[in-house]
């Protein structure tokens, strides 16, 4: 058996991994959830190569908290698929650093891309921080242009809007900061859609994580259908934890 690949430059990170059933559907099929949660990880991995873990970047108080985050299915990628994921820093744009990925099949075609939007977080006061004030090392920039657009603000209308239910956020929903994993609000959205929505594939798919959701809270989902596409909105007890818009 050949060990699957990683690959460290000076502004990249690329590994290879393979789709299991947990990452797909019962179609088999990569959910939206999975994407989100490689995405989160694929940064993580990054810092990690270059000496720079959580608990460093903690120590440090300087840490990410990821804010909006775009991406495009071209092709999309099935269970038993090995990925070539790539990562780059994008340098920074007002108070969001900037983060994108590719995700290419074993013959090179371009299935997934993506691009993200973090803040800079001081995690004993949480107070947000300007990129230019991040130490650990000098922000790169993606020598390549991303098939994918930018992160965007997704507004849903004041009027028209759907009651999908509420979610509670579970212990198993939890990451190592103690609160709702990014990756999980895919599996919320998924499963709050419209019966015909989530058998589909989106083109594309944007969410803004507005407040961290934590153990307990209960989060009020309401969205609306706008032709091919799909907003929904989810509210905790201090306001909305996310917004997102599906585009079939």
């Amino acid at each position: 058996m050949e060990s699957f690949k990683q690959n460290l430059t000076e502004n990249s990170y690329s590994r290879q991994e393979e789709l299991t059933f947990w990452d797909c559907d019962r179609d088999q099929k990569a959910r939206v959830a999975a994407l989100l949660s490689k995405m989160a990880v694929f940064a993580g991995y990054d810092y990690d190569a270059r000496g720079l873990t959580h608990q460093v970047l903690y120590d440090r108080r300087e840490v990410f908290l990821l804010s909006r985050a775009a991406l495009r299915i071209h092709v999309c990628p099935q269970a038993g698929d090995v990925l070539d994921i790539t990562t780059w820093e994008n340098g920074a744009r007002g108070a969001h650093m900037q983060r994108v990925f590719e995700m290419r099949d074993q013959t090179g075609r371009l299935c997934v891309s993506a691009k993200s939007d973090w803040i800079l977080v001081d995690p004993l006061t949480r107070k947000i921080l300007r990129p230019n004030s991040f130490t650990a090392k000098a922000l790169t920039v993606c020598p390549k242009e991303i098939d994918c657009p930018a992160p965007r603000k997704v507004v849903l209308p004041k009027t028209g809007l759907e009651e999908l239910g509420t979610r509670i956020v579970r212990w198993s929903d939890l990451d190592g900061n103690g609160h709702l994993f990014s990756g999980n609000y895919g599996d919320i959205i998924w499963d709050a859609l419209p019966a015909g929505l989530q058998e589909r594939t989106p083109q594309e798919f944007y969410i803004n994580y507005c407040k961290e959701a934590t153990l307990g809270e209960e989060l009020r989902l309401v969205g609306v259908r706008e032709g091919e596409t799909f907003r929904m909105e989810g509210f905790g007890s201090d306001g909305a934890c996310f917004s997102s818009l599906c585009v079939f």
